[in-house]
């Protein structure tokens, strides 16, 4: 196992009405801070709901230092967001001066509704299937949007360029395989992983343009309506996108559903369109290992220790 100190994540920070207000006058000149509360979600940056007494509330999103720069990313994401018809938070002021307080932040406008996965226990399966179909139709329009290269985004676009998909994931994969065995997991496994990740790399040919990929599509970064027939109300949490190939996006968004969950995946299937590619079952399946392999790193990156069995398990079974 790494000898590396575990990340520092979600920043235990406290933001007086003071300070708060410091912030907000900076973007809505006259507007008044009532009260600050933190909102539950988000396992890398803080999540803050600043209550203003004449205005719309606002969020403020602030980042852990070791992770700083994606305060930018996010800023740059949002831009190429700007003419897409979904709704999303407006950047309302990004700031990395630690003028107001010691780490870089974003402050957002605050959408209407609520989490997905508030509502979704409650949902008949008509109604899982339509907002998850409402859901996919979003993600589709995020994948429009083409980038330059194939790649992780950072501040300023795609950190590492690739001129294809095959060569961006192929890297990504030798790159997770490496830290796997870096951080303690079993040389062998990685072998056999590597192995058959080459017999299937034909399947990361299907897509030739860059794509922007939101790349944490679930229940909790989804919004909808709060009474009723649900209806979408906005996407949020942007921070891990990535110019890659849809059926990437849609294999992260899968990766937590259960058999139980079939009303929702054949929603955001048909929602997205995602069965009109040749092989997207054999490459969904090619990216849930890629997404297997992320997650086993970042737990053991993060400490959570006690998730790498299960995690080893799966990989286990897809070699």
């Amino acid at each position: 196992m790494s000898d590396d100190p575990p990340l520092q994540l979600k920043p235990r920070l406290a933001i007086s009405i003071d300070q708060a207000q410091a912030i907000v006058s900076r973007a809505a000149a006259g507007a008044r801070v009532r009260d600050i509360t933190e909102l539950r979600g988000g396992e890398i940056s803080t999540i803050l709901e600043i209550v203003l007494a004449d205005a719309p509330n606002c969020i403020l999103k602030v980042y852990p230092a070791q992770l700083h720069w994606k305060m930018a990313k996010e800023v740059y994401v949002h831009g190429l967001l700007r003419d897409v018809d979904i709704p999303v938070p407006r950047i309302l002021l990004a700031d990395d001066t630690s003028s107001v307080i010691d780490l870089s932040f974003v402050l957002m406008s605050k959408l209407d509704g609520v989490e997905l996965s508030r509502r979704d226990p409650e949902l008949s399966e008509q109604e899982q299937f339509a907002i998850f179909a409402e859901m996919g139709a979003a993600l589709r329009k995020i994948n429009a949007i083409t980038l330059d290269s194939f790649g992780y985004i950072g501040p300023n676009g795609v950190w590492t360029p690739h001129p294809t998909n095959r060569a961006y994931m192929s890297a990504q994969f030798e790159r997770k395989l490496t830290e796997f065995c870096s951080r303690g997991g079993d040389v062998a496994l990685a072998k056999r992983l590597r192995a058959g990740i080459a017999t299937r790399a034909h399947l990361l040919d299907s897509t030739d343009r860059p794509r922007l990929c939101h790349y944490d599509l679930h229940a909790g970064n989804v919004l909808v309506t709060p009474d009723g027939t649900p209806q979408l109300c906005g996407i949020v949490d942007f921070e891990n996108a990535t110019a890659g190939d849809p059926l990437m996006d849609i294999a992260k968004a899968l990766y937590y559903f259960t058999p139980e969950d079939a009303p929702k995946r054949d929603g955001l299937l048909a929602g997205h369109g995602t069965r009109d590619r040749p092989d997207w079952e054999a490459a969904i399946d090619l990216y849930r290992l890629a997404c297997t392999l992320e997650l086993w790193c970042w737990y053991a990156q993060v400490g959570k220790i006690d998730e790498l069995p299960k995690l080893t398990t799966e990989l286990e079974s897809a070699a």
